[in-house]
C-alpha cells in the first residue's frame, strides 16, 4: 500500500513539473480603500498605491496559481465632526495566492485568499501600529486582460475578513462591528 501511495504521488509530481510552465513579473497600480463593518460603514475612500511582484504558474492550459508579493497602502477617511476629517494611514505588505482561469487568451478572471502584513500606520500624521493588528487576512476576486504576452491590466477587489483593530471581538456582532479592510485596486503588470 505504501508503494502504490508513493508511486501516485511521484507520478503526480511528475505530471505537475512537466504540465507547469511558470512566468514572472511586476505589477503596480492605484488602490481605492476604506474600511468596512457595521460601525464604519460611514467612512470615506482614500486614494493609494500597491506595486510589488507575482509569478504565474501554468497548472494546466486555462488554469494559474498566482502567487503575489505586494506593497500596499490602505486606510480610510473619518468624519472627525467638529474636531475635522482625519485620515488612517495603514500599510501593508500582503501575500495573496490566487487561482487565476483563462476564459479566453486574452480574459482572465481570479479569486483567492491573501494574507496582510501591517508595516505601518499613521492616524491623521502620527504614529498608530499599537492600535492595529500586525496580520490581517481578506480574499480577491478578480478580473484581467492581457493586452500582450507580457502585458496585462487587472482590476481585483480585496474583502476584508479579520478585525483590523487591536481588540478581540468575542460576539458576532462585535465582530460584525468591527472595522475590516476593504480595497478596489486597478493595476498593470509586465511579465518577463
Amino acid at each position: 500500500m505504501k508503494r502504490i501511495i508513493l508511486a501516485a504521488i511521484a507520478v503526480m509530481v511528475f505530471s505537475f513539473a512537466n504540465a507547469q510552465k511558470t512566468r514572472f513579473g511586476v505589477k503596480g497600480g492605484l488602490n481605492l480603500t476604506s474600511f468596512s463593518g457595521g460601525n464604519y460603514y460611514d467612512t470615506k475612500s482614500l486614494v493609494g498605491f500597491q506595486v510589488g511582484g507575482f509569478a504565474e504558474i501554468k497548472v494546466i492550459e486555462r488554469l494559474a496559481i498566482q502567487p503575489e508579493v505586494l506593497f500596499s497602502t490602505q486606510g480610510a477617511k473619518f468624519d472627525g465632526g467638529s474636531f475635522g476629517d482625519y485620515d488612517n494611514k495603514l500599510n501593508y505588505i500582503n501575500v495573496p495566492v490566487l487561482a487565476k482561469f483563462f476564459i479566453t487568451k486574452q480574459f482572465t478572471v481570479e479569486a483567492g485568499p491573501q494574507l496582510g502584513f501591517l508595516v505601518s500606520a499613521k492616524q491623521d500624521g502620527h504614529d498608530a501600529k499599537d492600535i492595529y493588528k500586525s496580520v490581517d487576512t481578506g480574499f480577491n476576486f478578480g478580473a484581467g486582460y492581457n493586452f500582450t504576452d507580457n502585458v496585462s491590466v487587472n482590476l481585483r477587489y480585496t474583502v476584508g475578513l479579520s478585525n483590523i483593530a487591536d481588540y478581540n471581538t468575542d460576539t458576532v456582532q462585535q465582530y460584525y462591528d468591527s472595522p475590516k479592510n476593504s480595497v478596489l485596486a486597478l493595476t498593470l503588470g509586465y511579465k518577463f
